[in-house]
């Protein structure tokens, strides 16, 4: 088993949050009830696309029972790494790990620009209405 399975150089905020919600056998919906937030907001912090506010930081290392150090760089008390993993993962594997998340910020970066130019679109429309 690999100890430093959770670490900043092996997983990302997200991987952590997503590993310890896990732990604590709860469902995204039940998390971001708990937590008062939109599931689409804890979603987004699983796919590393936001990060929390200072004080829903600290709800959630509560809520998972982890550290606030764990959470965020990965040393302190969290998790132990999946018992199934023995070796590490090849290189090609991890680099297709990064890959894919690079294009996830890519592709919400472009859901973002795409909703600008739906906006600036309608206006239009609605003045060439008026």
């Amino acid at each position: 088993m690999m100890d430093d399975w959770y670490s900043a150089e092996n997983a990302t905020f997200g991987d952590r949050i997503e590993a310890a919600r896990l732990a604590a056998r709860m469902t995204q919906g039940q998390l971001a009830k708990r937590l008062g937030v939109k599931l689409s907001t804890l979603k987004h912090w699983e796919q590393d696309l936001s990060e929390p506010r200072a004080n829903k930081l600290q709800m959630l290392a509560g809520l998972l029972n982890v550290s606030l150090t764990w959470l965020l760089n990965g040393e302190g008390e969290g998790v132990a790494g999946p018992d199934a993993i023995d070796q590490a993962p090849d290189a090609g594997a991890m680099a297709a790990l990064g890959e894919i998340r690079e294009i996830r910020t890519q592709m919400a970066g472009m859901a973002d620009r795409l909703a600008l130019l739906e906006k600036r679109l309608r206006n239009v429309f609605k003045e060439a209405a008026e």
